[in-house]
């Protein structure tokens, strides 16, 4: 049987979205027949339906990214609205078999829930723990937290299966989602080094200067880009003039970000690209002497796993970034740590001293490579995405099979319909908590 797919992702558009995409060719390449279903974005991601590669993506309309509470509100309502009627013309259009949700919203799940009537799976694919998420953006507690609250308690309840991005994510699911050990699949965000790698530096892009540092990242109140912007003051009160500071990405910041650097007279050692091609962003962060992650403190960012960080090693580059659970476990050597007591002077002096220190960053660079071509690139996380949809497919047929704990750095022996196909029954595989260390 040809098992089809439709993958719905809110908060990125497709392909744009690297790991909705990786997960996508993936299964593509397992045999399954994948469909998204996301917003429309900008240039090519505005069209309403295509075809990339063999996945069908289909893209509904979307308000403004927004800044507020009522504006979340707003945006969540009108793509849970798209997301029904798409998702009905999908499934008579094409049907499906399994129905994964992306979040956040924790919402998805009430698209999926007619279908489910009819047998279909619904895999949880766990990107955000939005109260956290909450609290990062807004500092509070209220009525509109403790919905996400129950929102998320909902969408655990009704999966068949979870995906988590990390051991912190899965211990959620698990602990306050009620979710089986069995039932809750690592997947890490590890990337693709069939094509994200280095490509030759163009030292035109420091613009004039000795030292790049590059960030790449969403524009978000909680990414802390505005304390870059105060890092690089930092570095030119020191008197540095040698430093080009270039960020790669957007979001509802980027504007407010863009006024700072003008206010405060950093035109000549900071620039916003905004989004650029994937050519351009290799080919920057290539250049980039320094790469960095200035999310701010908090419960959410501790408990994050950040994708960029994880690309920066991919490309040997040295990182600096504030403290924090997920994150030093991804970087561990490849990185240095600043202290949030002191804030944006003690995340320049560690920028600083790792420019003026090259055998320092060669070596952290090198550590940050190997860890990812060994343990945490993109297909070492390729069976357990294979797993977790075996699983949920068995649950659908009611069927109960044995699972198999996966070792550390171990790939699951699992394969998809077409290999199904020529007669090899797949075992799924879950992960369990004590033995996830190295399978992010």
């Amino acid at each position: 049987m040809n098992h089809k797919i439709l993958i719905i992702d809110e908060n990125g558009t497709v392909p744009h979205d690297t790991r909705v995409w990786r997960e996508a060719v993936a299964l593509r390449d397992a045999g399954y027949e994948v469909t998204a279903l996301c917003p429309r974005g900008q240039g090519r991601d505005s069209r309403g339906y295509e075809v990339i590669d063999g996945v069908h993506i289909y893209r509904h309309p979307m308000p403004p990214e927004a800044k507020s509470a009522a504006g979340y509100v707003l945006e969540y309502s009108c793509a849970l609205f798209w997301q029904f009627l798409y998702a009905w013309w999908i499934f008579m259009r094409r049907g499906f078999h399994v129905v994964q949700g992306c979040n956040p919203p924790d919402t998805i799940f009430l698209v999926a829930g007619p279908f489910r009537l009819l047998g279909v799976a619904y895999i949880f694919d766990h990107h955000d723990a939005n109260p956290e998420l909450y609290i990062a953006k807004f500092g509070s507690k209220g009525p509109l937290y403790k919905a996400l609250a129950s929102f998320e308690r909902w969408t655990f309840r009704h999966s068949e299966v979870v995906i988590s991005t990390n051991e912190s994510y899965r211990e959620i699911a698990i602990k306050r989602g009620g979710c089986k050990p069995e039932d809750v699949f690592i997947v890490r965000n590890g990337p693709d080094l069939r094509t994200f790698k280095s490509v030759r530096a163009n030292p035109e892009l420091k613009r004039g200067k000795r030292y790049l540092v590059g960030y790449v990242g969403t524009m978000n109140a909680q990414d802390g880009l505005d304390i870059l912007v105060d890092v690089a003051l930092q570095v030119k009160n020191l008197g540095r003039r040698d430093v080009h500071f270039t960020c790669i990405g957007r979001g509802p910041e980027l504007s407010t970000l863009r006024n700072t650097v003008r206010e405060k007279g950093l035109e000549s050692m900071m620039n916003f690209t905004g989004r650029i091609p994937d050519e351009d962003l290799l080919e920057i962060l290539s250049t980039a002497d320094v790469c960095v992650n200035p999310d701010k403190p908090c419960e959410m960012n501790d408990i994050s796993t950040m994708n960029k960080i994880m690309e920066y090693m991919a490309l040997g580059k040295p990182i600096v970034q504030f403290e924090s659970k997920e994150g030093r476990f991804s970087a561990q050597d490849a990185s240095l740590y600043a202290d949030w007591r002191g804030g944006a002077a003690d995340f320049a002096a560690k920028i600083l001293w790792l420019l003026d220190h090259p055998d320092a960053r060669k070596k952290m660079g090198a550590f940050g490579r190997q860890r990812v071509q060994q343990t945490l690139a993109w297909e070492y996380s390729v069976g357990h995405l294979l797993a977790a949809y075996q699983r949920a497919l068995d649950k659908a047929r009611g069927e109960r099979r044995e699972t198999v704990p996966a070792r550390a750095g171990d790939r699951p022996q699992v394969v998809g319909p077409r290999q199904q196909a020529i007669g090899n029954r797949p075992q799924a595989t879950a992960v369990e908590a004590e033995d996830t260390v190295n399978v992010r």
